[in-house]
């Protein structure tokens, strides 16, 4: 069991940035592929980047390639989603999930835990 707690969401104006933290309960974080996806009002919850266990690959959609940024800390048990250059269609609210197998790390339903979410909301 895998216990999820996102945190570090807020207001922000566009272009900057903010940094949101995932804390992991248990001892098995570091056997995890963690994700972070997002879902706007009226949407469907979409993939936003994943890390491999060991933090050696990484995954981006392309609507954040180049702009946010996922590491992993297995120390602490966290994982963090840098995001930076900000646009309000980034505004949504933004959940980490662990995936034990990792096949498939875009996919929303490979995904074995989740949180709760944070509100991320950028204006224009």
């Amino acid at each position: 069991q895998v216990q999820l707690v996102e945190s570090g969401g807020g207001l922000v104006q566009a272009g900057a940035s903010l940094r949101l933290s995932c804390a992991a309960s248990g001892r098995t974080f570091s056997t995890y592929l963690m994700g972070w996806f997002r879902q706007a009002p009226g949407k469907e919850r979409e993939f936003v980047a994943a890390i491999r266990p060991s933090g050696g690959r990484v995954y981006y959609a392309d609507s954040v390639k180049g702009r946010f940024i996922i590491s992993r800390d297995n120390s602490k048990n966290t994982v963090y989603l840098q995001m930076n250059s900000l646009k309000p269609e980034d505004t949504a609210v933004y959940y980490c999930a662990a995936d034990a197998a990792g096949w498939r790390p875009q996919s929303l339903h490979e995904y074995d835990y989740w949180g709760q979410g944070t509100q991320v909301t950028v204006s224009s």
